[in-house]
C-alpha cells in the first residue's frame, strides 16, 4: 500500500490507560493513523476525547453503532481499515460483532469475549466475514520471548518435561474497586469481567505465554482459585496444575494480592537438554540454562540472536525496550494481513501475531479453571465439558 492504514477506536478515551498503549503501539512504525472513534459510552466524554486526539468532530461519535453504520457508508478513499476495541469484557463482543459484519478489521483487547459462547460465535463470524482479528496478547511482541520460542522449536532445549509461569501483581491487596479506581471496579465486577478475575485478567496471558514459547497444548488442568480481600466477587489469587498433551507438566500462577509485586510476569521452561527463563520486568534478557555449564544470558539485539529477536529489535543493544514496543510488534504484524485485505491481496505467510482462535483458547482455559475450583480443585479435561 503506498498510504497508512486508518482506524478507529472503540472506547479508550480521556483518562483510560490502555487506549493510549494502543494509539502509541499503533502507530509507533507510522504505518496507521486514528481517525474516528467512539471513545466512550458517554456522547460528551467521546466527544472530548476527541478533541484531545485533534480528530474531525464529523469523526467522534456518540456510539459505536453509530460509528460503524457511519464509517460503512464513507467513501473507499476515506473509510476505516481497521478498529481497535478496548472496553472491559462485556464489551467486546457487540462491537467485534458489528464491525465484522459491516466489513472491517478488528483488534481486540483481551479476554475476547465476556463469556466461552461469546468466543465461539465471535469466531465463526470472523471465518464467515474473512476479515483480519488480531488479539492483543502483548508479551508474545518481546523479541526475547520470540528468540525462546524458536529455542524450544529447534530443539535446543530438548523434550519439554515442565513449564512454570508466574504473573504476581499486588495492586488488588486492598479492596481497591470500593474507592473510584475504575481499572479495579470493572475488573472485580462479574458483571462486566466475566467469570474469572485474576485468571481472566492475567492468568490468560500467562496461560498464551507459555502455550506461545513452547507450542504445548493442555490436556488437563487443576485449579485452585481464592477471593482473598472479603467482600470481593470474583477471585484475586489462582495456582493451576497444568498437564499437556505429549507428556509434560506446568504450573500457573495468577495473582494480583501479591504486596509489593508489580507486573512480574515470569516463564521457565525445562528439557530434557537445557532450561530457559524469561520474566517480563527484564525483558531484554533471557536466561539459557545446562546442566553441564554455566547459564548463558542472551541479550536482545546482538548478533548473536535469531532472525525471529532480530525481526522483534527496534534500536541497538544496551537501549531497554520493552510494553510499548512489543505492542507495536504484534501491531506490525497484524498491519501486514490488513494491508493485504484493504488490497484484495493474499495475507503474507509466516505471519505471527494472536488470533480469534487464541482468544477462544484464554475462554477455555478461564472456563476450565472456573470449573476445577467449583468442583473442589478437581482436576477437568481441556477444553471441559460442563
Amino acid at each position: 500500500m503506498n498510504r497508512k492504514l486508518r482506524f478507529g477506536m472503540i472506547g479508550g478515551g480521556r483518562g483510560a490507560f490502555i487506549g493510549g498503549v494502543h494509539r502509541i503501539a499503533a502507530q509507533l512504525d507510522n504505518q496507521a493513523e486514528l481517525v474516528a472513534g467512539a471513545f466512550s459510552s458517554d456522547a460528551e466524554r467521546s466527544r472530548v476525547s476527541g478533541e484531545d486526539f485533534f480528530l474531525d468532530p464529523k469523526r467522534v461519535y456518540a456510539s459505536y453503532e453509530e460509528m460503524a453504520r457511519v464509517e460503512a457508508a464513507m467513501p473507499a478513499d476515506r473509510r476505516l481499515d481497521f478498529v481497535v476495541i478496548v472496553t472491559p469484557n462485556h464489551q467486546h463482543f457487540g462491537p467485534a460483532k458489528l464491525f465484522l459484519e459491516s466489513g472491517f478489521n478488528v483488534v481486540c483487547d483481551k479476554p475476547v469475549t465476556f463469556d466461552l459462547a461469546q468466543a465461539k460465535q465471535l469466531q465463526a463470524i470472523v471465518r464467515k466475514s474473512k476479515k483480519v482479528f488480531m488479539l492483543t496478547h502483548t508479551y508474545t511482541g518481546n523479541a526475547m520471548v520470540k528468540q525462546a520460542r524458536a529455542l524450544v522449536a529447534a530443539g535446543k532445549l530438548g523434550k519439554i518435561r515442565k513449564v512454570v509461569v508466574e504473573y504476581p501483581q499486588g495492586w488488588l491487596a486492598t479492596r481497591l474497586e470500593a474507592s473510584d479506581q475504575k481499572q479495579a471496579a470493572w475488573r472485580t465486577d462479574p458483571k462486566r469481567s466475566g467469570a474469572a478475575g485474576a485468571i481472566g485478567d492475567i492468568g490468560t496471558h500467562a496461560a498464551n505465554l507459555a502455550a506461545y514459547v513452547t507450542g504445548l497444548k493442555i490436556s488437563e488442568l487443576c485449579a485452585d482459585l481464592t477471593a482473598f480481600v472479603p467482600g470481593r466477587k470474583l477471585d484475586d489469587d489462582g495456582a493451576i496444575l497444568l498437564r499437556f498433551h505429549g507428556g509434560a507438566k506446568g504450573i500457573l500462577h495468577a495473582s494480583q494480592i501479591c504486596v509489593g509485586e508489580e507486573n512480574n510476569l515470569s516463564l521457565r521452561v525445562y528439557g530434557e537438554k537445557a532450561g530457559l527463563e524469561w520474566k517480563q520486568e527484564h525483558p531484554n534478557e533471557l536466561v539459557v540454562k545446562y546442566p553441564d555449564k554455566p547459564a548463558e544470558t542472551w541479550r536482545r539485539g546482538n548478533s548473536y540472536v535469531g532472525d525471529e529477536a532480530k525481526g522483534a529489535t527496534r534500536i541497538p543493544g544496551g537501549h531497554p525496550e520493552g510494553y510499548f514496543e512489543a505492542f507495536a510488534n504484534i501491531y506490525r504484524e497484524a498491519f501486514r494481513a490488513i494491508a493485504a485485505e484493504v488490497a484484495g491481496k493474499k495475507a503474507p505467510a509466516n505471519l505471527d501475531f494472536p488470533t480469534i482462535d487464541d482468544g477462544v483458547e484464554g475462554m477455555q482455559f478461564i472456563e476450565a479453571t472456573v470449573l476445577s475450583s467449583k468442583r473442589g480443585a478437581r482436576w477437568v479435561k481441556f477444553p471441559a465439558v460442563t
